[in-house]
């Protein structure tokens, strides 16, 4: 049965306090990339109840994909912004979702994510990461971005970290593994960086920052 928004809300302020909710319920969240760590971020912001979620990704989703991103069989062969959208109210009926299907770069950039309070960088290629992070800092700096950087292989999940590098730019991830080492990407070492990303973008929002 589907809740109303009023037991919906309620049921999140039980969780989360009636001020911690409000912030993030206020909160838009730009999220960059939708495969592995995107979809993952979205999936844990709209459970959170994060307002609105900006959705970006010029892909489709493959079969390739099934084993570590949030999508399913039947949406093979659909572009990744109109499948996690799917998902995401599904999940939540109450989210605003915004979505681009488009490849993010420095000619569109600053028109999709001037909306947003916190940018996640959730690229699977190590140039568009730098670009991404480097046109939020020079040219966007009122905005907080979360960055990951190395998540592959089949290490320890605990060697996945945040780090705060200024007052508004996080890294999430081990910062040494890449996809190119013998294993690849494993859904669960993944998820752990995606969750640190997601986490880091409630703790900003509840004014809980690192040191």
């Amino acid at each position: 049965m589907m809740p109303t928004k009023k037991e919906w809300i309620k049921a999140l302020k039980e969780r989360h306090g009636t001020k911690l909710h409000h912030k993030i319920s206020e909160a838009t969240v730009a999220v960059c990339g939708l495969g592995g760590l995107g979809s993952n971020i979205a999936t844990a912001l709209s459970r959170a109840g994060v307002g609105k979620l900006i959705l970006i990704d010029f892909d489709k989703v493959d079969i390739t994909n099934i084993h570590r991103q949030q999508y399913k069989v039947r949406q093979i062969g659909m572009f990744k912004t109109d499948a996690l959208q799917e998902n995401l109210n599904e999940i939540n009926p109450y989210i605003e979702t915004e979505v681009h299907t488009t490849c993010l770069d420095e000619n569109n950039a600053a028109g999709l994510l001037a909306g947003a309070d916190i940018i996640c960088e959730a690229f699977d290629n190590a140039e568009a990461k730098a670009n991404l992070v480097n046109f939020v800092l020079e040219k966007m700096p009122d905005k907080y971005i979360v960055a990951a950087s190395g998540m592959a292989g089949i290490g320890s999940g605990n060697e996945i970290k945040t780090r705060k590098i200024s007052k508004k730019f996080y890294v999430c991830g081990d910062e040494k593994s890449d996809v190119t080492d013998e294993v690849g990407l494993i859904a669960s070492r993944v998820m752990i960086c995606a969750a640190h990303q997601a986490h880091t973008v409630l703790r900003i929002l509840a004014k809980e920052f690192e040191v």
